[in-house]
């Protein structure tokens, strides 16, 4: 009964429209009084919640990517990936996915990866011609992989619930990652071939490595992240820190755009974005201790198994059930409540915990594209000033193609394993 009560409350408080941090913290309290236990567990457990070293990764990420995006990385990547692409069809579409992957590397957020390329390229695209709502959907869609290419907030989340190595993770979403980038580049030359939107003339190999060179200190933010961490340098949240010691000497003293009138706005943004995704934890632990305490997960799993046994037919319910919630919450908030629920199942089934960890961002990372509520679509709205209707209409082909590509990572598993395994 207790956990029925708790479920009836969330759907009814996120129905309500009630933040998710705050309809967890509220719904599972309600619980926990049913139960007659004393309230004082509400805050010991949300406190416990936060008692974890890996967690201090995710401000320090979150801080690296807005140094390195205030600091004018994002417009050289953006010159960068023109020099090599915007002579293609669409080629300034192109150029956004591309750019996209290359600042996924760097943000750890889709919403910073969408904004840093929009507010440099959606202008440029409709000087040249694009449609606007073609323009927005690719927006929307670059960002796509922000989530999932290292270093991935979500994903450093995930590694602490299900006590997986966070670097095993970041490997593990390169191969998909790049998959996903690469199958919507494909999808907006066709789609510019079939709207008429050319390419810019190719400049030269000399343009080529002149911009990579201007670029070369942001490419190399991803590489020196995912070395040291298997090179036994440094653990995944100490990365973190050489990210933001990284980002503010490539900004202050190698590119020279930022100041130090720009800290309060990288301080502020870091707070806020830690704020958010350490409150949705606070309120996800508390929740995910009440659903373990009454043996809801190991009910759950015995019923999924009663139904099949065959790890295929799971990860096609949880294909679809994780769509379902994209569509509806955000990844670190859908991350944090499912994970206690579906991991153990998987795990019986003998599904690698990092491979479906990787299953369960990728397909998040499809929900911030899709309505009502994908983050990449307000943020492509507000830059493009093109209606969430126009807007969501026009993404519809870029969810079928990422569905597509989700299918062939549920079902490859080689594609995403390949890389943890043979650095092992």
């Amino acid at each position: 009964m207790t956990v029925t009560i708790l479920f009836i409350a969330l759907a009814i408080l996120l129905l309500l429209n009630v933040p998710i941090a705050v309809a967890l913290g509220l719904s599972t309290a309600l619980s926990i009084w049913y139960s007659d236990l004393p309230l004082t567990i509400v805050v010991q457990r949300m406190l416990s919640s936060n008692d974890s070293f890996p967690l201090m990764a995710i401000p320090f990420f979150i801080m690296a990517g807005s140094c390195m995006s205030q600091g004018g990385v994002s417009k050289r990547l953006v010159v960068f990936a023109d020099s090599l692409f915007g002579w293609l069809t669409g080629g300034l579409g192109i150029v956004a996915q591309i750019t996209g992957i290359f600042f996924s590397a760097i943000s750890g957020s889709s919403a910073a990866t969408t904004a840093a390329v929009g507010g440099v390229l959606f202008p440029e695209m409709e000087k040249r011609g694009y449609d606007r709502s073609f323009s927005a959907a690719i927006i929307a869609a670059a960002g796509e992989t922000g989530i999932i290419i290292p270093p991935s907030v979500p994903m450093v989340v995930y590694g602490v619930i299900a006590g997986v190595s966070i670097g095993d993770m970041f490997l593990a979403g390169v191969v998909p990652g790049l998959l996903m980038g690469i199958a919507l580049c494909f999808l907006i030359y066709f789609k510019s071939k079939k709207m008429g939107y050319g390419g810019e003339k190719f400049k030269g190999g000399a343009n080529v490595l002149k911009s990579f060179r201007e670029a070369v200190w942001g490419l190399l933010m991803p590489v020196i992240i995912l070395g040291g961490i298997y090179g036994g340098i440094f653990t995944a949240t100490e990365a973190a820190v050489v990210a933001v010691v990284y980002g503010l000497v490539v900004g202050f003293f190698i590119y020279k755009d930022l100041r130090i009138a720009d800290l309060p706005k990288i301080f502020e943004s870091t707070v806020i974005g830690t704020a958010v995704v350490m409150f949705i934890m606070n309120a996800a632990g508390l929740f995910s201790w009440v659903i373990t305490r009454e043996q809801f997960p190991a009910q759950l799993a015995a019923y999924f198994i009663s139904l099949s046994s065959d790890p295929i037919v799971y990860l096609m319910l949880i294909n679809v059930l994780l769509f379902i919630v994209g569509c509806l919450l955000n990844a670190s908030a859908a991350i944090t409540i499912l994970t206690p629920i579906l991991v153990p199942i998987a795990v019986k089934l003998g599904i690698d915990p990092v491979f479906f960890g990787v299953i369960m961002t990728t397909n998040l990372a499809i929900g911030c594209i899709t309505p009502p509520v994908g983050v990449d679509l307000f943020v492509a709205s507000s830059i493009s000033k093109v209606s969430m209707t126009r807007l969501s209409s026009a993404i519809i082909s870029f969810v079928v193609v990422l569905v597509a590509v989700q299918l062939v990572i549920t079902y490859v598993p080689g594609l995403v394993m390949w890389l943890p395994t043979a650095l092992k």
